[in-house]
């Protein structure tokens, strides 16, 4: 889905008072401004995404797991499950605070748990706006649509170009 030029207006706009320098990327994922540095932001800042999660997103199902806050740290790891049955593949995910700034990293595992990324490596997402229950990263955005509910974005590279896919989730009790 394309993004109209009024959309972007009106995305802007909207995020206007809480970062100046962030800028659409996708039609729900932002960016910062050239220049820009990352917001200060903390932990408590994304505790409301602490629970078990399950949802839709890739044509599939998935499950996605937060660990509370603690040692200035939140961990959670994420499940791809396909129309089989079967494990697609894995994510191991870290949110810190980084000289003041929240980070989320991400490690990806196929289904037989052989790793992405090298050894040492991972995807690094900065944090580039907080506002009450929406957290946007460099290339993924956070949605808490109600306790129970909450939609995220990814930011794609395809042959086509950028895009975003939507990931649907509910909370599980």
């Amino acid at each position: 889905m394309k993004m109209t030029i009024a959309t972007a207006i009106a995305l802007t706009l909207l995020w206007l008072p809480y970062a100046i320098a962030v800028e659409p990327r996708t039609q729900h994922t932002f960016a910062l401004g050239e220049g820009e540095s990352a917001p200060a932001a903390t932990l408590k800042d994304v505790t409301w995404l602490a629970g078990t999660w399950h949802g839709t997103a890739f044509g599939s199902t998935f499950e996605e797991v937060w660990s509370p806050p603690s040692a200035d740290s939140m961990v959670g790891t994420f499940k791809l499950i396909g129309e089989d049955g079967m494990v697609k593949f894995y994510e191991l995910l870290i949110l810190t605070v980084d000289s003041g700034r929240l980070t989320l990293k991400v490690k990806h595992f196929n289904a037989d748990f052989s790793a992405w990324e090298e050894k040492a490596e991972y995807v690094s997402f900065k944090v580039v706006s907080v506002a009450e229950n929406a957290i946007h990263f460099a290339g993924i955005s956070f949605y808490q649509r109600d306790n129970d509910q909450m939609d995220g974005y990814i930011v794609m590279r395809t042959s086509e170009g950028v895009t975003e896919e939507k990931l649907s989730y509910r909370r599980v009790p």
